[in-house]
């Protein structure tokens, strides 16, 4: 899945080549509840973040992409890494 590049056009930078979200975008990205990836981003094993304020929290994409790809596995007796 990649972002749509409606997204890089709306947050008004055209050309663009990093494209971040948002908490809740991150969660709908990646087909997670947004309390699963902010526990996740509390106790470490969820995708690398920006903190880029006291409360204000992004997600790049190719960051999103290489966890998620982190996950692949071959049957559900298989765990992921942390």
């Amino acid at each position: 899945m990649r972002h749509p590049d409606a997204l890089r056009e709306r947050q008004g930078i055209p050309g663009m080549t990093q494209a971040y979200l948002r908490t809740t975008d991150a969660a709908k990205y990646l087909g997670i509840g947004q309390s699963t990836l902010e526990r996740k981003r509390i106790d470490g094993s969820g995708p690398t973040f920006r903190q880029l304020g006291s409360r204000m929290v992004a997600y790049a994409i190719s960051d999103l992409d290489a966890w998620a790809s982190q996950r692949v596995l071959n049957s559900t007796s298989e765990r992921a890494a942390a």
